[in-house]
């Protein structure tokens, strides 16, 4: 009797069984790699500026020709600087939610300044010096390579490759697999104890080629005649120009052998940093074996020599064209190594930039142009002064970054002052300065008398915690820092206009002149790729790129 209950009762199990819908699992098709590239410091117009001398065979025109084109792509949000913009990028979010409000800022919790991507509960991986005491966890939301890892329960493989640490940390994500940036005391590629413990034995053979001392017996000179770079570019040396390599090295060619095993970081200010990011990038796909696996993998790479090279000589020097005409024969390399490793049409890629760049004030005085100059140190030391002559308080201005203007709110408290005057003094002397436009209170960037596109910039930016009292908005042309050199972080489109390509699998071929924002990349390569979205993404799918 006992057999027969268990008979009926089995087959009453699979007749309900049989009664539910059947499901079909549906792979969809992906490409075998993502390589997302950032190049730091890119304005856009160097795609057609310096078209005449890319290589037919080299990086750009090849995403220019046979890719998809976004011309008119713009960053959403002030200041316009390297770990915002990286972070924007793959997470498809703004300063105002993803937490990462520059590359420092005074925090108003823990009354100090912070770095991006500091994180001192993790230790070094490869140099026993602090280089290494980097992760994610200032940024508050998830990447699109965060976002793949979960799609594919974590069986694609991510990996961030830098010069700088916040230039592989951020874009790779909270759960990638590895971030490797550069040592510039040791020479090394080195991580944290965030991802590992140790290098893996492929690295530690890399580190040991010690490829900077092999850059720097070469020098750096022209790859094209001088009589080229004329065309592009004002002369060789001009007196508002950096000297990243000292004060007795100038202009081409560059002895750089006297470095060579003495100091690793003026690699960095050469088109060799660009050099040894692509080596340690197509190291990491042949080792980590990516795009061989199950699942699609991700390679984030951030080219970091652009902006030492750019912040020194400025955008219409030789260094700056020589750079980006190595670069794009770097980025032809690269993508001809991905064909044979990976197969061609078997990966996407996308580019674009962190930021754009300036042009150098003293570049733009030369030819009558608007510009100038802000002495932020200075303005901060008379702006306290000011403030202890009229209330009495001693160093009231914690910091003046990013453009914002930082109070001790504990100091004015405990002086039991009025901080809403100690603003308004603030304010009113900032505004009679030559370079200052103009300067509010970010916590009423809302309601203050804005251009619409400037309101909605610095509101985009702004985390309460992170940020400033007081936002200092300059003219056009004007920024902060020394009469040599240049920099960006403004709102204005010289520094907001990126490049924006994508090239291979899934791309169709094109171009859009339609307004498109850097947040706009991480939901399209998360379209193309049948994955949610970044946790804080406020962007949107670029259609038109995808097939």
């Amino acid at each position: 009797m006992q057999r027969l209950f268990c008979l009926f009762t089995a087959l009453l199990l699979g007749m309900s069984l049989s009664a539910q819908p059947k499901t079909q699992s549906v792979n969809y098709p992906r490409p075998k790699l993502v390589v997302g590239i950032v190049i730091d410091q890119m304005r856009w117009d160097y795609l057609y500026r310096f078209n005449p001398l890319f290589q037919s065979n080299g990086g750009f025109k090849r995403m220019m020709v046979e890719g998809f084109s976004s011309d008119n792509t713009l960053v959403p949000y002030a200041p316009t600087v390297t770990a915002c913009g990286h972070t924007c990028v793959y997470t498809g979010s703004v300063p105002a939610i993803h937490g990462i409000t520059g590359n420092n800022w005074w925090d108003n919790q823990l009354l100090r300044n912070v770095y991006c991507s500091e994180d001192k509960s993790v230790s070094t991986v490869g140099t026993n010096n602090d280089a290494g005491q980097m992760s994610p966890k200032n940024m508050l939301t998830t990447t699109v390579c965060d976002e793949l890892r979960l799609a594919t329960n974590f069986k694609s493989k991510v990996i961030g490759v830098a010069i700088k640490d916040r230039g592989s940390i951020l874009p790779a994500g909270h759960s990638a697999n590895a971030a490797y940036w550069y040592d510039s005391k040791t020479g090394n590629f080195i991580t944290s104890t965030y991802y590992m413990n140790e290098l893996p034995a492929w690295v530690n053979q890399f580190n040991k080629r010690k490829l900077v001392d092999s850059f720097y017996n070469i020098g750096w000179n022209t790859v094209l005649p001088k009589a080229i770079y004329s065309d592009y570019a004002t002369d060789d040396v001009k007196a508002y120009e950096s000297k990243p390599f000292g004060k007795d090295l100038i202009g081409f060619p560059y002895d750089l052998s006297a470095f060579k095993g003495k100091d690793y970081s003026k690699i960095a200010s050469t088109p060799y940093g660009n050099s040894l990011t692509v080596e340690m990038a197509e190291a990491a796909v042949i080792n980590e074996h990516l795009g061989k696996g199950i699942a699609t993998d991700f390679l984030a790479v951030s080219f970091s020599s652009p902006d030492y090279i750019g912040h020194s000589f400025g955008p219409n020097s030789w260094e700056m064209v020589d750079d980006y005409v190595r670069l794009d024969n770097e980025l032809g390399k690269l993508f001809s190594f991905l064909d044979a490793s990976i197969g061609k049409n078997q990966y996407t890629v996308f580019l674009t930039a962190d930021h754009a760049v300036a042009h150098i004030p003293g570049f733009m005085k030369e030819h009558k142009l608007p510009a100038g100059n802000f002495d932020d140190n200075l303005a901060h030391k008379e702006l306290n002064d000011l403030i202890k002559d009229k209330f009495g308080i001693s160093n009231a201005i914690e910091s003046t970054s990013n453009y914002q203007i930082s109070l001790n709110h504990d100091k004015i408290d405990s002086a039991k002052q009025d901080i809403d005057a100690i603003k308004k003094l603030i304010i009113s002397s900032l505004l009679k300065k030559d370079a200052v436009a103009n300067a509010f209170e970010t916590s009423k960037i809302l309601i203050s008398t804005l251009n619409k596109t400037q309101r909605e910039m610095f509101a985009n930016g702004y985390y309460p915690n992170r940020c400033g009292d007081i936002q200092i908005v300059l003219k056009s042309g004007y920024m902060e820092g020394s009469n040599t050199g240049t920099t960006h972080g403004l709102w204005a489109p010289y520094d907001a206009h990126i490049p924006l390509l994508f090239y291979g699998w899934g791309i169709k071929k094109g171009k859009t002149r339609k307004e498109y924002y850097m947040t706009d990349i991480a939901p399209t390569i998360a379209a193309l790729l049948h994955i949610q979205m970044p946790s804080g993404s406020v962007g949107k799918v670029i259609d038109e790129a995808l097939k």
